[in-house]
């Protein structure tokens, strides 16, 4: 515990708040986004693995990137901890360059910064998520 400006006890480990827009902006700061036609070479030279965290409603509407592993965002952490008991096969190294992609690249900056404090420090997101995607003209089926 520390002691505020006023003499009273105040956690030191709890910080003020901020907005969404502010929280973002600090997150993205900690590493580099991907655009889409980067993510899409990557994945095609096996050198990202991409992550599709949209939730189904969305996935039925849009469709999905071909050779995106579907996981969806409240088991992302249990699926690519290479040490947990419930990974996917392919999340066997800290070093995994992990695609996250949701519906229009926000929740995904947020996930990202959850992966990074498991140790995926490769781990990034798609600016603009599937919407940009698609609209690059990228695979979609």
């Amino acid at each position: 515990m520390a002691v505020s400006d006023k003499g009273e006890q105040v956690n030191a480990d709890v910080r003020p708040p901020v907005g969404i827009d502010e929280l973002l902006e600090h997150v993205r700061a900690g590493y580099e986004r991907i655009e889409p036609q980067q993510a899409y070479e990557a994945a095609r030279a096996g050198d990202a693995l991409l992550v599709d965290i949209r939730y189904a409603a969305l996935r039925d509407r849009d469709g999905l990137i071909p050779g995106a592993v579907v996981v969806e965002r409240n088991e992302l952490e249990w699926r690519l901890d290479p040490q947990g008991s419930h990974r996917l096969p392919e999340a066997t190294r800290h070093d995994l360059r992990v695609v996250v992609i949701c519906n229009e690249g926000y929740a995904s900056s947020l996930a990202v910064r959850s992966l990074r404090e498991l140790g995926l420090h490769r781990a990034t997101d798609l600016a603009g998520g599937f919407q940009a995607w698609r609209e690059a003209g990228l695979p979609v089926r």
